[in-house]
């Protein structure tokens, strides 16, 4: 049973979600989770002038997926940054280089799963994660999220991220709060959630 964790980052904060989900989907027997990133399609420059050539050195070794990277795995969860309440355009041009996938039908019946991050308490987290259900609906995937079973979203200790549609952290507005412990436990809960859904299922 193989899950791919797929992501894209600039600063690092999803970065770190994803390596939370995938150790909560390696808490299920028999699951083998990869962790995998989608192509930057921004110049070296541009990176450079966002300030954020550093950051991604944290995570420059983790490999680049392509689209066929989908086809192998049994569940997908991916990650993203809200851009205006949207995915980023890194992860919109690789998702939408999967039209050959739909004309066969080759994600049918796979989970999909998704988490994010955006750098206000309200900056578009759930409206991100909820437009990109809608291209995992296309593909005819099985959607899950992140349920209430994880106490951490009923919180009333923090400012945090998290919605039953998926995690989720708050960067703050020049990015220097990296995910908290509550933020990463529900990323956690969130692999571990869709491995238990794709053990039961298989």
């Amino acid at each position: 049973m193989k899950i791919l964790v797929l992501f894209y980052s600039t600063y690092g904060h999803i970065y770190q979600m994803a390596k939370a989900v995938v150790e909560g989907a390696k808490q299920i027997d028999g699951i083998e989770v990869a962790l995998k990133q989608v192509p930057e399609t921004l110049s070296p420059e541009i990176i450079a002038a966002m300030g954020a050539t550093e950051a991604k050195k944290a995570f420059a070794e983790v490999p680049i997926a392509t689209v066929n990277d989908l086809t192998e795995a049994d569940a997908i969860i991916f990650g993203t940054p809200t851009r205006f309440g949207s995915m980023t355009a890194q992860m919109k041009a690789f998702l939408d280089a999967t039209g050959g996938l739909w004309a066969k039908s080759a994600l049918v019946g796979k989970i999909g799963s998704v988490f994010t991050s955006s750098s206000t308490q309200h900056g578009g987290q759930e409206s991100t994660i909820l437009s990109f259900h809608t291209v995992l609906l296309h593909h005819g995937m099985l959607i899950a999220g992140l349920p209430f079973a994880f106490a951490g979203l009923t919180s009333m200790a923090e400012i945090t991220g998290g919605s039953p549609y998926g995690a989720s952290t708050i960067t703050g507005g020049d990015g220097s709060r990296m995910p908290s412990a509550n933020e990463l436990d529900g990323a956690r809960y969130q692999g571990r959630h869709v491995a238990s859904l794709l053990a039961r299922m298989k």
